[in-house]
């Protein structure tokens, strides 16, 4: 069984008292992506913008996440 996953994919930040990051990957559709690669397939779907790089396609498909539709 695989699953497709739709939803925001979107950068987040947080700060705490133990300090601040800026564009974080976030987003309800690629938190729940990552997650639920470790019990089946995923596909996910959902528009991201000219910021969205290499680097956070590779944090996704690093955990077979397929891509091919953002």
């Amino acid at each position: 069984m695989s699953l497709l996953v739709v939803g925001s994919v979107a950068f987040d930040a947080v700060e705490t008292p133990f300090g601040k990051r800026d564009k974080m990957l976030g987003g309800s559709a690629a938190h729940f992506s990552l997650s639920a690669s470790y019990f089946t397939d995923v596909r996910v779907v959902g528009v991201v913008g000219g910021d969205f790089g290499d680097e956070e396609l590779a944090v996704l498909q690093g955990h077979g996440v397929d891509t091919s539709d953002l």
